[in-house]
């Protein structure tokens, strides 16, 4: 069979300008004819491959991906070498088996050319190359996959676990892209926090680091990870050293549509090595915490209203309940927690939702009966109590609520500072009690309160102050 496949690339079907080399294939200067038949020999590489192995037992087959990069190349003892080799060889790691996954820069010179239909993978960070590189998925023509990728995909195994109710995450082992076992040391103690972190978020379902690490070292596709995992998220990312300076790349996916919700990068000098993990970790959590709410938004929205559950009618409501709202924004939001709760009674987030809506009211003075609210926010209180949750989201919202409108002040404090206790990377919490402490007379510890709160989410503006009414606003 290795002799059936070695003249598969040796035949007519990888033509033009592209030079075989140990195996590798590198498109060399196809651009200066008009044309890049890259992707095109990689396609019908593959049907041949695909035809070979429907020759043979299933037992018998070679599957191969095939990644295509336009680069500058150098052609010594037989070998190529360059950057464009490497590119196309982290390319390949992309790949689905049987597949072909090109760069930006092969997208951009054939996507009018070649009757071909590319999936956007993003931009990926791949192992020895400093910049994020852009990445298509080929497909044949009208969007059909290639027939070789059809031929290898992985059946659906039932046993497979379902997504869960709740917006569900797995974090993947960084890469350490300096070759240096310490700093693999470095990315996993980097990884297990942000699992930790996100762990504290009750609203969250995270896949415990045992079952995520089973991916390190291995180029898996990022769909396959998700099934089987049962998770809709998945973060990504890699550890870089240079001198005595560190950076760090995530980026954040929808596995169930390969969307690509946010991408970053983050840098930290070495001088103390925990501190600067608790300092890369704090900043991450910050900043997918929030891009992942507002992917739950978007989904709810887009849910048909006879398929609704708990979680659903919450992230229904959140948008309306946001600053600025109004009187009707407020309403409509207090009736999809109120929904949330009807469908779920120990579903936490709901209740600190609908302690948040009561509070707006009385905030912006809007038509109310306060000694009605005061009793919905005692019931609500009695309710979290009941439930003995550790949601920070919950407590620090219906805390707020319950100091700011007069109901409760000592209990109020309390929740907010448990909401922090149990978990010390919500941002929210700390605004929620830095509030508190300016309305209590403790206006140095409220700053540095705002202080963290702007550092765990730096894109998200919890403080505002409002000038027709002369107060300060979450």
């Amino acid at each position: 069979m290795t002799a059936v496949f070695r003249g598969i690339f040796d035949t007519p079907v990888v033509t033009g300008s592209t030079e075989l080399a140990r195996y590798t294939v590198a498109h060399t200067n196809a651009a200066a004819h008009g044309e890049n038949p890259g992707p095109r020999c990689g396609m019908e590489a593959q049907a041949a491959l695909a035809q070979a192995n429907s020759t043979v037992s299933e037992n018998r087959h070679i599957n191969f991906r095939i990644g295509v990069h336009v680069g500058d190349v150098m052609v010594r003892g037989g070998d190529l070498f360059g950057d464009g080799v490497n590119i196309a060889a982290r390319l390949q790691t992309l790949a689905k088996a049987g597949g072909l996954c090109v760069s930006g820069v092969t997208y951009d010179q054939v996507r009018k050319i070649l009757p071909l239909s590319f999936t956007d993978l993003g931009a990926q960070t791949v192992k020895n190359i400093e910049e994020p590189i852009r990445a298509y998925e080929v497909k044949g023509q009208g969007g059909e996959a290639s027939s070789a990728a059809k031929n290898v995909s992985p059946p659906v195994d039932p046993k497979l676990p379902a997504l869960p109710d709740k917006p569900s995450i797995a974090v993947l082992p960084f890469q350490s892209m300096s070759g240096d076992p310490e700093q693999d040391y470095f990315a996993d103690g980097v990884v297990e926090d942000i699992i930790t972190a996100l762990s504290r978020f009750k609203s969250l379902f995270v896949i415990a680091r045992n079952s995520s690490f089973t991916y390190k070292g291995k180029a898996v596709d990022i769909k396959q990870i998700g099934r089987e995992l049962g998770v809709r998220y998945v973060l990504e990312g890699s550890v870089r050293k240079a001198g005595d300076r560190l950076r760090i790349t995530g980026q954040l996916i929808d596995v169930t549509t390969g969307a690509h919700l946010w991408a970053d990068r983050f840098d930290g000098a070495l001088e103390d090595i925990f501190d600067l993990q608790d300092k890369l970790t704090q900043q991450v959590i910050g900043a997918i915490a929030p891009e992942i709410e507002r992917a739950e938004i978007e989904r709810a929205s887009r849910r048909p209203i006879r398929n609704v559950d708990a979680v659903t009618e919450y992230y229904r409501g959140v948008p309306h309940s946001q600053w600025p709202t109004s009187p009707e924004n407020n309403d409509a939001a207090l009736q999809h927690f109120r929904n949330a709760i009807a469908l779920d009674p120990t579903y936490s987030p709901a209740h600190g939702g609908a302690a948040t809506c009561i509070m707006w009211r009385r905030a912006n003075k809007w038509p109310r009966d306060n000694a009605d609210d005061d009793a919905q926010l005692l019931r609500l209180a009695e309710r979290i109590k009941e439930l003995n949750t550790d949601d920070a989201l919950a407590l620090s919202g219906l805390g707020f609520a319950l100091f700011f409108c007069n109901v409760e002040y000592e209990v109020g404090i309390d929740m907010v500072d448990r909401a922090i206790r149990f978990n010390p990377n919500f941002g929210a919490a700390y605004s929620a009690r830095g509030f508190l402490r300016v309305w209590d007379g403790g206006s140095d510890t409220a700053i540095a309160d705002f202080e963290q709160s702007m550092r765990f989410s730096p894109r998200v503006t919890f403080l505002r102050f409002d000038a027709r009414n002369g107060f300060w606003t979450l």
